[in-house]
């Protein structure tokens, strides 16, 4: 498997559009940074397109959609998303149908609560309350369960044949064919009549853990930040660059290197022109 590169051998030039996963990557200690706003601030303002793809609920993810300057948000996983329509009023699309999730859903608790029985101390993320599709189990934020508590929850989760995969702070598991990757191809097709093309140059993904792999394997130009170090050895595919900061930093160092790029690629007027 090869290793990343770093994040100053990536050809940034050509980026029009950021998608990006939020806890560990936005976030520095789980909290976000008022730099970290301001690097997605002067991307918007520097005419990029930014995507949140996030495990987090339907319920954070509709609230970021409407106060942050972003296009959309892919949450759950990739069960749904938000993208900016006509007249900038929101859109909700959820990867399968109301039937379907409802099955699902009913299923996914009653899997979910019998392998919560068999681990001691293990508990549903406090924001489970506001997902609609998966649900997510804290290992890493309140919950302090560790590596070997979280191997054990996803291997009990998918012997019942539930998806389970690990952001830095949650197991999210779901039941359905979806996830960030089938999503965000989707959003690029509704929002704006685009698919990704092998060795795309127009768009960069950023990510930090497990359930940001299937994203490294999508884009070329795929980052992620420092501590994504830690799950390197066992991840399923890598990202092909690595910035030197951590977290919100890392995904600060990264807009920089775009905007910078962007910069020195633009045209320049003669005098009198």
């Amino acid at each position: 498997m090869a290793s990343p590169r770093p994040l100053r051998d990536a050809d940034l030039s050509r980026v029009e559009g950021v998608f990006t996963d939020v806890d560990g990557t936005l976030t520095t200690a789980h909290r976000m940074r008022s730099t970290t706003v301001r690097a997605l601030e002067r991307l918007s303002e520097a005419g990029l397109k930014l995507v949140l793809v996030t495990g987090r609920p339907a319920g954070w993810a509709e609230a970021w959609a409407r106060t942050m300057p972003v296009e959309g948000v892919v949450a759950e996983n990739g069960g749904l998303f938000f993208l900016r329509g006509s007249g900038g009023r929101l859109r909700k699309v959820y990867a399968e149908s109301p039937r379907v999730r409802e099955s699902n859903r009913r299923r996914l608790e009653a899997e979910v609560a019998a392998v919560l029985r068999q681990v001691p101390g293990a508990r549903l993320s406090v924001d489970s309350a506001y997902t609609e599709v998966d649900l997510a189990v804290d290992y890493n934020e309140e919950a302090r369960l560790g590596e070997q508590g979280a191997e054990r929850i996803e291997a009990l989760l998918r012997s019942r044949g539930v998806t389970a995969v690990r952001s830095s702070v949650h197991i999210n598991c779901w039941l359905g064919r979806f996830d960030k990757r089938s999503a965000v191809r989707r959003f690029l097709k509704l929002a704006w009549g685009l698919r990704l093309e092998p060795g795309d140059q127009r768009f960069v993904y950023a990510g930090d853990s497990f359930n940001d792999a299937p994203m490294f394997g999508e884009f070329a130009l795929s980052v992620g930040v420092a501590n994504v170090r830690r799950v390197l050895e066992r991840i399923d595919t890598p990202p092909a660059f690595i910035t030197r900061a951590e977290e919100g930093r890392g995904f600060e160092e990264l807009a920089r290197a775009i905007l910078a790029q962007r910069a020195r690629r633009a045209p320049r007027r003669g005098v009198g022109a």
